[in-house]
């Protein structure tokens, strides 16, 4: 499952870097203060209670709390200057956290389903459910659903997909605490067997989720383009830029949630080098200041001329 896409708005501000670094961390941390909480009642409840699948939402809360501080060193690193080793920057490590979160919950997913496992295999082990247990479960699900609506607003604010992406981490916690209570429910109801069920679907719920994010990010990190949606915005930039008579050949890659461009303008043939090139500087500047584009690099052709940069090279 592809993260959802963040509306692109050609005429939106520019988003600074202050501001992307402030929502970042206003974010984050009120997700942190949210997962140390239910940690701490759901796997203490859930021990009380004898709730399997309360401490496996509860080991996935705890989860959350090292996806969160995964994020917050990224979004400090990836804003760092561009240097002699990293002349593009430094925006490549909101992806690798992305990779990461995705990893990490690839790993909680496979422990909850060893454990659910060995549950369901011996169902003599099984205890009945304290009820505590579903009025944590609710809580939790109450607390997962508002921080997602929170923390997905303020990413499309900024348009970070690393904070998309953690939204949505917050989202399936939220679908993961409903199967959860759905399954003390179950058990409560003298059906046992219903709360290691529910840990057995969380588990699968939070591999899902977890190879989503690291698959998207690790084709984010092999140089995947934007989308056609913006790839048109970005060369209907250019084509309104004065002087530009055409474009061709717009290319992108993507460096964290900004973009790299490559695109060929054409110019009249009758025109001087300086008038060429003050053009290019022109439509760069309109494609910088409306789109999220790091850098874009322009060629320069004659209008309505063959394109010889393209031409079979002659033996």
């Amino acid at each position: 499952m592809a993260l959802p896409i963040i509306d692109i708005n050609p005429e939106d501000d520019a988003i600074t870097v202050q501001q992307r670094i402030s929502a970042t961390q206003r974010s984050t941390w009120t997700s942190v203060v949210v997962n140390i909480f239910l940690t701490i009642i759901q796997i203490i409840t859930g021990i009380f209670a004898q709730s399997q699948a309360l401490i496996a939402d509860g080991i996935h809360s705890m989860s959350d709390l090292v996806a969160d501080f995964v994020v917050l060193f990224a979004s400090h690193h990836g804003q760092k200057d561009a240097d002699e080793d990293h002349p593009y920057g430094h925006y490549r490590y909101e992806t690798a956290a992305t990779f990461v979160l995705g990893g990490l919950l690839l790993a909680v997913g496979i422990g909850m389903l060893w454990s659910a496992g060995n549950k369901l295999l011996n169902p003599s082990t099984i205890a009945p459910v304290h009820i505590i247990a579903l009025w944590v479960a609710l809580i939790t699900l109450f607390a997962k659903e508002f921080l997602f609506r929170y923390m997905l607003k303020i990413a499309k604010s900024v348009k970070s997909s690393m904070l998309v992406a953690n939204a949505w981490h917050a989202r399936s916690d939220a679908a993961s605490s409903l199967v959860v209570s759905l399954g003390i429910i179950g058990n409560l109801l003298g059906y046992s067997i219903f709360d290691p069920i529910a840990a057995l679907i969380v588990g699968l719920m939070v591999m899902k989720m977890g190879w989503s994010f690291s698959w998207d990010a690790l084709h984010d990190l092999m140089d995947r383009g934007a989308d056609d949606l913006e790839v048109k915005a970005i060369q209907q930039t250019l084509l309104n830029a004065p002087g530009v008579e055409d474009v061709h050949d717009v290319r992108t890659r993507k460096m964290g949630d900004m973009l790299i461009v490559d695109a060929h303008i054409e110019v009249k043939a009758d025109i001087t080098v300086e008038e060429g090139h003050n053009i290019a500087v022109e439509a760069r500047r309109q494609v910088l200041q409306r789109h999220r584009v790091l850098n874009l690099m322009t060629h320069i052709d004659p209008w309505k001329r063959p394109d010889l940069d393209h031409a079979p090279i002659q033996s």
